[in-house]
């Protein structure tokens, strides 16, 4: 690609300015390849671990305490086993149920028709309050 600029007469011998994309190209480059790098440390992940199968059934003790359940109901309010909450307490409340049974694992169940995003609000509050681990029920606990 060539630019004449001049405007008065050439001169023997002055070269024409000619536009270098070469440092253009060695800077696209390099952010190409930092891009390509830095993409994949950029996904979040949402790791589920699935316990095996039980081949007998596991029979109750009696001494445990019963696990802290929270549920999303089709209304879109968070209830804590059978208690319900609203956004603003229920953080507070499940930090103190979690301290109380001394355990950071709560049990998570959404209604069949709550939206999405109204079902990771909920974990995320549950998560804020101190959540640890949380696991997502396929079926109701009997």
């Amino acid at each position: 690609m060539a630019m004449d600029v001049q405007t008065g007469p050439k001169k023997k011998g002055a070269s024409a300015p000619h536009m270098n994309v070469t440092p253009l190209v060695d800077v696209v480059l390099v952010l190409l390849i930092i891009f390509m790098v830095a993409m994949p440390a950029m996904m979040k992940f949402f790791w589920i671990h699935v316990p095996p199968a039980s081949q007998g059934r596991v029979e109750p003790n009696p001494d445990q305490q019963p696990p802290i359940v929270v549920t999303v109901n089709e209304e879109g309010r968070i209830r804590i086993n059978q208690d319900v909450y609203e956004d603003a307490v229920f953080p507070t409340r499940l930090r103190r149920a979690l301290v109380a049974a001394n355990e950071r694992k709560i049990y998570f169940d959404a209604a069949d028709n709550v939206p999405y995003d109204r079902a990771i609000d909920a974990m995320d509050l549950a998560r804020g309050a101190g959540a640890a681990h949380i696991a997502v029920m396929t079926e109701r606990l009997r």
